[in-house]
Formats: structure tokens, C-alpha cells, sequence
């Protein structure tokens, strides 16, 4: 049930936020965090983030004339309470469902979303590139970029920066330093800013007024301008931003309004040109006292009680395909001392936590550094060890330069882990995996393996370790898989080869993917009305098993592919085989079911499946019109 409240039930949009006291501005800070709390308990989502700017949010949507001025959340998670203060308050308790709020900024959702993000570290490029265009354009609209939660450690921020510096080009970047990513940051920069943190300069509110009104006065003096440089540098060891050409000040205090008031008012208004950093201390998942306990700080949760903090999960014996990589791999690297894992700072969400467990010194965490990761592993692979780079087919996308030039070109052995492949729910389609069979497989003498249950993801992992002359990649889903019983550690596939599941006539179905089961519900359907087609369990998209493929085409009248990913996959190496054999010109009917080509919404997984038609029904419906339409056409002639 929605809770009445005294100052937030007034505040629909910025311009009502300016209508309250100044005084009482942490009333409403209060009562933010209290209503976030209470929604997100009944949609999950990115709590933790979010619960640590909420007055950072507060402050600037009073301060700057949004969305004249513009406001670039980085990563996206963080922007919850943004959300409630910018016209979408009455549709917070819709967040990551289908048809309701995106759990990230969004251009198409709101004027107050100037950038869209979901994945870390753009904020910084973004705003300045809007920064820019108001300088030829001759505004002089605020831009403001806030990165954190680990955001800072991603090279691309750092490319940003050093653009941002020399440009003279006026903007904000607020750091919201709260020693976290989605796990413990790792690192130099973690470390640079906690020496920072440590060094006594944590500003109160007769010391930020001091700065300020020196720090934003116009330079009265070289002497005086020598010595405030003089300050900055010795006394708030902000010396690498300045170093890039920011003008940096803090720490400060990120819950402190009477510190944090002044400063963003003084950033607004100084007439400085370039762009200045102005570095906060938070605290992840602050005033809910579960969320500031946990591990993670709450930094992804499902729906949960918010008296016990107790989140609210469905319990399934049948472990995830995440936690069966995990442990498969543990089982390797117990007989075998060159293998290792990497990731890129999702250690929870690749497993490599329970890796690390077992393998502390085998397991590298890098951090937000997607490009880095697949480069680190190439230069493992050279030494003749085997790299386990662990990373979501979305992230992975980040580093496709890293897979061409630094793994491909170059053969190295790195073992892609490709986790959450195909589509994932409510993270939407920033988060989807819809694309790494396309940029993978297009690759010369790149190994291309999709596990269509727990079983076989297994068997991929078996085989890949015995792959040493060449780059390979196994995709599998997010959740958990179907109960199929696994094998040991010693059942292996043969490179390219494919598995028939079922055995009938007409139409031959090649799978690839854990579309296998929903391909089997349509083939019982299917033989109810007299339809006994052929199912294979493809395996590879590259190498393709073109001998299968050949006895399936010269003996059947259609061939469909199913997979879940993008057009470009694994249909199109088989019609492109079909093509140059010449197998088409004979009436062979050909089919390709694949998502489409669209960014399909938040929804269920079940749901977006249904969406791109590749549920049970679709499939069945597809095979019954190619039969028909094999008629017709046998009619015609």
C-alpha cells in the first residue's frame, strides 16, 4: 500500500522540490529513501546504489534547472530517486516489469534522461559531448556527470577525462566514491581514493564554506591562485585529476546537505571554464540498515521484506548454469594447474567467487575493465596457461576489439565463459545477450559452443580445456537449467559434431541453444497431428557440422534453424553452407528463427521469448506453415 507523506506527496516534479524550504530539504531526503525502500521491496532491483544519492539527487534537482540542465547518471542503477522526483513517482512500484520503468535512465522514458545507460563508465564521454554541443550551440545549460559505484576504474572514463581536460569546455563531474562497485572495487584507483579519503580533509561545513568561497572566486591574485593550486594539490590530494585538468574538490560529505548545498550552487555559478571534479564519500545502501550490512549493500535485490530484510527468492534444488561452470571448473583446476579465471568485477555474478574460494591466486578480478580482461587473458595464453575469461555476452561486447586483434588474429587459446546468453528479463535489453554468436562466430578458427541444458554446458567445458590452438567460447543462460543429470569431468565432444535428438521426416530442426526443450514440447504437439520431424542439438555454430547438415538437406524438405541471439548467428553460417553447396536450388525449404531485429522491452523471460516467437507454440506454428507451404508450391508445379 502507498504511504502518505508530508513533503514528497507534494513533489511531483523538480519545479515543487524548489517550492520546499531549503531547511527541510532533508525531510524530503528522508522520505525519498523511505518510499525507494518500500517499492523496490515490491519490484527488486538496484537498491544499494540508489539508497546512497539520495540526497546527492535531492541537492542537484534543487540546485540546477533540470532538464534545461542536464543530469547524466552513469551506469544508470543509481537513478531511482531521480526517477521519483522527475514525474515518475506514481510509476516507481512498475520498475523492471513489463510495460513499466526501466531499472536504468532512458531517453525514450523521460526529458529528465538525457543519456541512456545501463552499462558503467559512459557518463563522462556523454556529458561532455553535451557540454560541447551547448558551446557551439552558445548555451550556457549546466551538464552534470555522476560516476561511481566502481564506474572510475573503467579505462573509457579515464579516456573522457583526459579529452575533458584540454577541451575548456565547462561541466561537472560528481564522484561518488562509495568504495563499491557491485562487488569490492579492485585496484590502483580504489586504493588512490581511499588515501585520499584517509587524509584527513573529510570537509565539514565551516571548512567546505572556506573552499568554496575561495575555490570559486574569481582568481583575485596570482599569488592567490598559486596558493590555492598549492592547497588543492598538497592539502586534498585530488593531484591526478588536477594532473588531467579538473578542478577538484573534496571530499565531501554525499549525505551532508549543509556541505553539499553550497558547493553544487558555487560549481553552478562560478564563471570557470574547463570542467570540475567534485569528489563525495557515500555510503552504499545507506539508511536501511539490512542493505548497509550485506555483503553487497543490496546491490541487486529481489522483492523482500522490508522489516526482516529477508528477500524473497524462489527456491530450486536445480543449481544455476552459472553455479555449474563454477564448480565444473573448480574440478579442472584441481588436476590442472594452468588454469585460471578471470573477471571483469562480477566475481557473484560469474561464480569465479566460489572459484576464488578454492583458487585465490588463480582468480583475477580487473575490475570495470572489459578490455583489459580479454588483453590479460591473451597475454596468460601465451605462456601456456588456460584463461577462463568469465564475462555476460553484454559486457563482452565492450572488448570486441581486445577478441579480434589481441585473441583471434593472434590464435591464442583464451577460453570464453559467456554467461547470461540470450535474453535476461528485467535488466531489458541493455543487459540482453543477444549478440555474441554473431561477433564470435564471424571470426576466423573461433570455437563457437552453445549448451542446450546443464549437461552439455559441462561437456563444453571438458572440451575446452583441451583446446590449446585456438580461441574458443561456450554460451549458456541465466538461471537455473532443466535437472538433467551431469556427467563427469572426463565426457567430452568432438569438435563440431552435433547430437540428433529425435528422428522423423520432412523437417529437420538444428538447435542451438537451450531452445531445445521448447522445441521438443512443439515436436510432441507436432506428432499429435501427425508431424514426426528431425531435432538436433547443433552444438556448434562454428565449426558447423556440415556433413549432418548435408545428409539432413538430401534427405528432408525443410531445414529450420532456432537460436537466441541476432540475425548473423548460427542460421546464417548454415544457409550460407546450404548456398555455396548449391543444397537450395533443389526445393529445400529454409527457415531461420532468431530474435528479431529489435530491442525487446523488460518482461519476463518467458514473455520476451514469446515476443521474438521462439516459444513452443511459434515453433510448431513455423513448422506446420512450411510444410503448407511446400504443398502449395508442389501443387503450382
Amino acid at each position: 500500500m502507498k504511504k502518505n507523506y508530508k513533503f514528497l506527496d507534494k513533489i511531483n516534479f523538480p519545479s515543487d522540490l524548489k517550492k520546499i524550504p531549503e531547511s527541510k530539504l532533508q525531510n524530503v531526503a528522508d522520505e525519498l529513501r523511505d518510499e525507494m525502500i518500500d517499492a523496490v521491496s515490491v519490484t527488486g532491483g538496484h537498491l544499494g546504489a540508489s539508497l546512497g544519492v539520495v540526497e546527492l539527487t535531492v541537492a542537484l534537482h534543487y540546485i540546477f534547472n533540470t532538464p534545461n540542465d542536464k543530469l547524466v547518471w552513469d551506469v544508470g542503477h543509481q537513478c531511482y530517486p531521480h526517477k521519483i522526483l522527475t514525474g515518475r513517482k506514481d510509476k516507481i512500484r512498475t520498475l523492471r516489469q513489463g510495460g513499466g520503468l526501466s531499472g536504468f535512465t532512458k531517453r525514450l522514458e523521460s526529458e529528465y534522461d538525457p543519456f541512456g545507460a545501463a552499462h558503467s563508465s559512459t557518463s563522462i564521454s556523454s556529458a561532455l559531448g553535451i557540454a560541447v554541443a551547448n558551446k557551439l550551440s552558445n548555451k550556457s545549460d549546466n551538464v552534470i556527470a555522476v560516476i561511481g559505484d566502481g564506474a572510475i576504474s573503467a579505462g573509457m572514463a579515464y579516456e573522457a577525462m583526459n579529452n575533458a581536460g584540454t577541451s575548456k569546455t565547462k561541466m561537472i563531474v560528481i564522484l561518488n566514491d562509495n568504495d563499491m562497485s557491485i562487488a569490492r572495487p579492485v585496484g590502483a584507483m580504489g586504493t588512490y581514493l581511499a588515501k585520499i579519503f584517509s587524509g584527513k580533509i573529510y570537509f565539514s561545513f565551516r571548512e567546505t564554506i572556506k573552499l568554496i568561497t575561495s575555490a570559486f572566486s574569481k582568481r583575485f591574485s596570482a599569488k592567490a591562485g598559486k596558493a590555492e593550486d598549492l592547497l588543492r594539490s598538497a592539502v586534498t590530494g585530488g593531484t591526478l585529476f588536477s594532473s588531467l585538468g579538473f578542478y577538484y574538490i573534496g571530499p565531501i560529505d554525499g549525505h551532508d546537505l549543509n556541505s553539499l548545498m553550497p558547493i553544487l550552487r558555487n560549481a553552478r555559478d562560478t564563471k570557470h571554464e574547463g570542467p570540475i571534479l567534485i569528489h563525495i564519500k557515500t555510503k552504499k545502501g545507506k539508511g536501511y540498515t539490512f542493505a548497509e550490512e550485506a555483503k553487497d549493500n543490496y546491490h541487486g535485490v529481489s522483492k523482500f521484506n522490508v522489516k526482516t530484510g529477508e528477500q524473497i527468492k524462489t527456491s530450486s534444488k536445480i543449481p544455476s548454469y552459472t553455479k555449474v561452470f563454477a564448480k565444473t571448473l573448480i574440478q579442472h583446476a584441481k588436476k590442472d594447474s594452468k588454469i585460471v579465471a578471470i573477471t571483469a568485477a562480477m566475481p557473484d555474478g560469474t561464480g569465479l567467487d566460489i572459484f576464488r574460494k578454492e583458487f585465490p591466486d588463480r582468480t583475477f578480478d580487473v575490475g570495470i575493465a572489459e578490455q583489459h580482461a580479454v588483453t590479460f587473458a591473451a597475454g596468460l595464453a601465451t605462456e601456456n596457461y588456460k584463461p577462463y575469461a568469465a564475462i555476460y555476452s553484454t559486457f563482452l561486447q565492450r572488448a570486441y576489439d581486445q577478441v579480434v586483434h589481441d585473441v583471434a588474429i593472434q590464435s591464442l587459446p583464451v577460453r570464453f565463459a559467456i554467461d547470461r546468453a540470450g535474453l535476461v528479463g528485467a535488466d531489458g535489453p541493455t543487459h540482453a545477450g543477444s549478440f555474441d554468436t554473431t561477433y564470435l562466430s564471424t571470426l576466423p578458427n573461433f570455437i563457437v559452443m552453445a549448451a542446450s541444458d546443464e549437461a552439455e554446458l559441462v561437456k563444453m567445458i571438458n572440451t575446452s580445456t583441451e583446446i590449446n590452438d585456438r580461441p574458443c567460447a561456450f554460451r549458456y543462460p541465466r538461471g537455473v537449467g532443466f535437472g538433467t543429470a551431469l556427467p563427469t569431468i572426463n565426457e567430452k565432444i568432438e569438435i563440431g559434431k552435433s547430437k540428433i535428438i529425435l528422428e522423423g521426416k520432412k523437417v529437420a530442426i538444428l538447435n542451438f541453444g537451450t531452445r531445445l526443450n521448447e522445441i521438443l514440447k512443439a515436436s510432441e504437439n507436432l506428432e499429435k497431428k501427425g508431424v514426426n520431424i528431425t531435432v538436433v542439438d547443433a552444438r556448434f555454430a562454428k565449426p558447423l557440422d556440415e556433413n549432418l547438415i548435408w545428409q539432413l538437406a538430401t534427405t528432408h524438405e525443410a531445414i529450420m534453424t532456432i537460436e537466441e541471439g541476432s540475425i548473423g548467428g548460427f542460421g546464417s553460417h548454415v544457409v550460407d553452407f546450404l548456398t555455396k553447396k548449391g543444397l537450395l536450388d533443389n526445393n529445400l525449404k529454409f527457415r531461420s528463427m532468431k530474435l528479431p531485429d529489435i530491442f525487446i522491452d523488460q518482461d519476463t523471460p518467458e514473455s520476451m521469448y514469446k515476443a521474438a516467437n521462439l516459444d513452443a507454440k511459434s515453433i510448431e506454428e513455423k513448422v506446420l506453415d512450411v510444410l503448407n507451404s511446400n504443398i502449395i508450391l508442389q501443387k503450382q508445379k
